[in-house]
């Protein structure tokens, strides 16, 4: 259960915020994920985070990882550094419960079900949009815990280079150029970067009771290396038509303690490519057509001999209706296909499924009450028709003050691994399911932006193992949390903070009933304070999280931590930025998955030149 303190703690992040004098545009913040039609964030009734390229920028982030760090909700764990698997942990579900999506592209690995946030270059990346909460009612499998979407750049305005270079600790190097620009009718974008990182060693190496650190002795450096390219254009063929193209690619080494059995290096390739036509048929109807493939490709090395390779390719198409029936009503009637296949040098006995679905959303406003209704129907080629579905209904007791509720229904389809792997994989599993319940509260005050949120989740069939080890539907979990978030500025201070308290129950039959699952802490906060002073720009980002279980056995704790980071910047010109970071000041020593360091104090400076100041 959540601690009654941890409750007081939370409500007082929310008054304290709402003492504040501030001004923030958060309300003119724009998302387009929630409802898959453009909406503001102070209108919509999900909860919603929208990172954008200035906030990348001003906190230094230096991968998409490290801009997802301390969103609401968001848990991260990391097998050791730049490049090393990473895992999202959306409001506590599992780590294959979050959807991906670049520039509208379903991605993600079809056998591990989980995409690579950390091959993804976050130089070529314009705004991170989190949907927290459930949202199959609308995309279908997998977006349980919620759904994150990746922008490319877009470009369009005046020509514009852009470019910078990047050294820091364990001899990283970040290279980036790119150029954008348009006309009346067009838009483009073109980019590439180059990181590189002589890393550390990932794993624990105090550990020698286990055989080393990660159960191998390999105390080296583990280094990685990634260069990616992006892009994107559009053009408006007239008024009421207009096209546009997207091409993201990432390649790379990535360097780890591993055996004969499960490699020590991977080459990876990371592409989605992608294409859309916007049609306003009619001035109430407007149809979009969409389509496109992402490929997550790797061959896998021991001592750099070849021992495996895992190759995915989704098709995916999508046709979109939104019909204006009257002011503040909108009709959306559509239709997906996704056909996922696998190319592997494991013998899996399927190799491809593929899932037609139609969904319709109602989104209507009535006096001082917003409404949105959705369902969708899922026929999959593997395990049949599954219908989900959600409501949502806010009332605004004033124009700076709403209340909202909501309920969604979700599943996540089994992946190939749990299906068909050999000697391991069940055919016969069924989706998981879910049911989530929210509450919440936002408002506005002297220009001061806050909002608190409860929610419940209730998973069934989550995949499990039996005696055996082989996965079957037999596990359940119950997750509650709640969300404060604020936003203000302060003695000429921008400041952000946000705590999340989480209770993620496992409500199995067996002896790890009322156990808290595995890799989610229970409470995790962030603040952040940025001021310019002249042509200078300070900051910091002090972030933490409570102590965490690396088993479903609650036998492995991972501790609490909290972390500093000091930032930096001067504006030599106009155009020419210098910019300094320090990350984990303090030099906490913290683990997010057992035997898997994180890195210690390390600092990063970079030389940016952005014309116009992107």
């Amino acid at each position: 259960m959540i601690h009654a303190s941890k409750l007081g703690l939370m409500a007082g992040l929310s008054l304290f915020a709402a003492s504040l004098q501030a001004a923030d545009d958060t309300p003119l913040t724009i998302n387009i994920t929630a409802n898959r039609t453009t909406q503001s964030n102070v209108d919509s009734l999900a909860s919603v985070t929208v990172i954008d390229r200035a906030e990348i920028e001003r906190r230094q982030a230096s991968s998409v990882q490290e801009a997802l760090r301390g969103v609401p909700g968001l848990g991260l764990s990391n097998n050791g550094g730049p490049g090393k698997a990473t895992s999202v942990f959306l409001r506590g579900t599992e780590s294959d419960h979050v959807l991906v999506l670049i520039d509208g592209i379903r991605v993600g690995a079809a056998t591990l079900g989980t995409a690579s946030f950390q091959d993804i270059p976050i130089d070529q990346v314009e705004r991170i949009e989190v949907v927290r909460g459930p949202r199959s009612s609308l995309y279908g499998a997998d977006a349980i815990g919620g759904v994150i979407q990746i922008f490319t750049r877009k470009g369009g305005g005046a020509l514009t280079p852009r470019l910078s270079a990047s050294a820091g600790s364990h001899g990283t190097q970040d290279y980036s150029a790119g150029v954008s620009g348009g006309g009346d009718r067009g838009w483009f974008n073109a980019g590439g970067s180059h990181l590189e990182t002589q890393g550390f060693n990932s794993c624990d190496v105090r550990s020698l009771a286990l055989g080393g650190g990660c159960f191998v002795s390999e105390p080296d450096r583990d280094g990685y290396r990634n260069t990616g390219a992006t892009l994107r254009g559009g053009y408006r063929l007239s008024n009421t038509l207009d096209i546009e193209g997207h091409y993201l690619r990432s390649e790379g080494e990535n360097e780890f303690d591993g055996s004969v059995f499960a490699s020590n290096s991977t080459d990876f390739v990371q592409d989605v490519a992608g294409a859309r036509l916007n049609w306003q048929a009619l001035p109430f109807w407007r149809m979009s057509l969409s389509g496109g493939r992402s490929r997550d490709l790797s061959d896998n090395f021991f001592e750099g001999a070849f021992n495996s390779a895992f190759d995915t390719e989704r098709r995916s198409a999508s046709w979109q209706n939104d019909f204006a029936l009257a002011a503040q009503h909108r009709l959306t009637l559509g239709a997906d296909w996704l056909d996922d296949r696998i190319d592997s040098s494991i013998a899996y006995p399927v190799r491809s499924r593929d899932n037609a679905a139609g969904f319709g959303q109602y989104q209507g406003r009535f006096g001082e009450h917003d409404i949105t209704l959705a369902a969708r129907r899922d026929d999959n080629q593997q395990f049949g028709g599954h219908t989900t579905g959600s409501l949502a209904w806010g009332y605004r007791l004033r124009p700076t003050l709403r209340v909202m509720a909501s309920w969604g229904s979700a599943f996540k389809a089994p992946t190939f691994n749990e299906l068909y792997f050999p000697f391991f994989g069940n055919p016969n599993l069924k989706p998981e399911e879910s049911d989530s319940f929210e509450l919440g509260i936002s408002g506005e005050h002297a220009a001061v932006n806050w909002s608190l949120n409860a929610y419940q989740t209730n998973i069934d069939q989550l995949i499990g193992f039996d005696a055996s080890f082989n996965p079957v539907n037999v596990d359940k979990a119950r997750i509650r949390g709640l969300e404060a978030v604020a936003s203000t500025r302060l003695a000429g201070w921008d400041l952000a903070a946000n705590l999340s308290a989480l209770d993620p129950e496992n409500r199995g039959p067996d002896a790890n009933r009322s156990h808290q699952l595995p890799r989610r802490a229970k409470l995790m906060a962030r603040l952040d304070a940025d001021r310019a002073i002249g042509a200078w720009r300070v900051g910091t980002s002090v972030y933490g999280e409570g102590k965490r279980y690396d088993d479903l056995a609650n036998r492995h704790r991972l501790g609490g931590y909290v972390t500093v980071d000091l930032r930096l910047a001067y504006a030599i010109t106009r155009d020419w930025t210098l910019e300094g970071k320090l990350a984990n000041a303090l030099d906490k020593d913290h683990q997010t998955a057992r035997l898997f360091e994180q890195d210690g104090r390390n600092g990063m400076v970079t030389v940016r030149y952005a014309p116009g100041g992107r």
